[in-house]
């Protein structure tokens, strides 16, 4: 039987940031039930027409690893009560068709959504943004459980590495149901 595949990613391309390593630790907690990769897009550009086909090569990578995946789960912050423009460029290239015989990359995608933030938001906002975009593009939401973690440096030790002292067990939920929910067929 094949693995599961999931993708994660990651709304902040802080080295370190929170989100990074609550995707790091779904990883872990995952364990070998199922493959975790975190997609590296940093090098995406800005979305425009003028260059869209063909894709740049970074646009075809992303587009190749997300194709591959069996789901999509989303670790984002919160920057002005709503996620960060570097998450909405890449959805943005991944939304476009691939070519003319071949369309988007997302469409039936199963998807969960998480996030942590230092503050006392815990991401809800953002998230709530983040459903309805990716809705529109046709994804499959698992609307619960999702992870919302508030006041995250209270769950760091004193390197500033995140150890989920109190969220552990909800992270561990929403991974058993994501693993369930991508196995449901569409």
């Amino acid at each position: 039987m094949k693995k599961v595949k999931i993708v994660a990613i990651v709304g902040s391309l802080r080295k370190g940031s929170f989100n990074g390593q609550l995707a790091v630790q779904a990883g872990k907690v995952l364990g070998d039930r199922a493959e975790l990769e975190i997609l590296e897009f940093s090098d995406v550009p800005f979305f425009n027409q003028d260059i869209e086909y063909p894709a740049p090569d970074a646009v075809k990578r992303v587009r190749e690893i997300v194709k591959s995946a069996d789901g999509l789960w989303f670790f984002s912050p919160e920057y002005n009560h709503s996620f960060p423009g570097v998450l909405k460029n890449l959805i943005d290239w991944l939304s476009r068709p691939i070519n003319e015989s071949e369309g988007q990359v997302l469409a039936g995608k199963p998807a969960a959504l998480s996030g942590i933030t230092p503050g006392i938001s815990g991401t809800g906002i953002a998230q709530d943004h983040l459903v309805t975009l990716i809705s529109f593009l046709n994804m499959r939401v698992m609307n619960a459980p999702r992870v919302l973690i508030p006041n995250g440096k209270q769950q760091m030790d004193e390197n500033g590495h995140l150890t989920l002292s109190v969220s552990a067990p909800f992270l561990e939920k929403q991974a058993e149901d994501f693993l369930r929910f991508i196995s449901k067929e569409g």
